[in-house]
């Protein structure tokens, strides 16, 4: 069930050492590099919470920055109850929510529909692309707005568990996971 993957891997997480986070990033990276994706023009990511042990993004990104010079980065909004997207720059100006995220405070607006690639967070995944995030819905709500297209990643420093017993018919999965041991790919 969800909530019980839930609460082992925020454990299984937060007993990770910086030098095995350190280690993990460095592999979740050559794997990511693994991947053939396409030319892509709006990446949307989250901007990890350190206190929580959450997968920094900034290594991927720069990689993909390199493979497409035009990219703009897009970050997540709470705004009643949804999620709100802005291009994420040099420029925004951000502050930290309720719950510790990072959050955009200006910046231009993305809609859903332009997003090429989703770097999606989540605590556990299963065999079949279903996530485990931390409970609110926000992600499956906003993934249900993207194009069919719309490329959705998950990173995980573990491996997948075999099945999640409570999946609902709105849970959107992915199309792949990352782990440092190795890549999922979801159809």
């Amino acid at each position: 069930k969800k909530q019980e993957a839930r609460s082992i891997y925020i454990k299984k997480r937060a007993t990770l050492s910086t030098s095995e986070k350190n280690k993990f990033d460095d592999l979740l990276l050559i794997n990511f590099q693994k991947i053939h994706l396409p030319h892509l023009l709006y990446v949307h990511t989250y901007i990890a919470v350190n206190e929580k042990n959450e997968i920094a993004t900034d290594h991927l990104l720069y990689y993909l920055e390199f493979k497409n010079p035009e990219l703009r980065l897009v970050i997540p909004k709470i705004e009643n109850d949804s999620l709100v997207h802005f291009e994420y720059n040099e420029h925004t100006q951000t502050i930290v929510n309720k719950w510790g995220i990072e959050e955009p405070v200006n910046g231009n607006p993305v809609s859903e529909q332009q997003l090429d690639l989703i770097l999606v967070p989540l605590l556990a995944f299963d065999e079949h692309g279903h996530r485990v995030g931390y409970g609110k819905g926000y992600y499956d709500k906003f993934l249900s707005k993207c194009r069919p297209n719309a490329i959705k990643i998950g990173l995980s420093y573990f491996d997948a568990v075999p099945h999640l017993d409570d999946t609902e018919d709105f849970d959107i999965p992915l199309n792949y996971c990352i782990t440092p041991h190795r890549n999922y790919e979801f159809r």
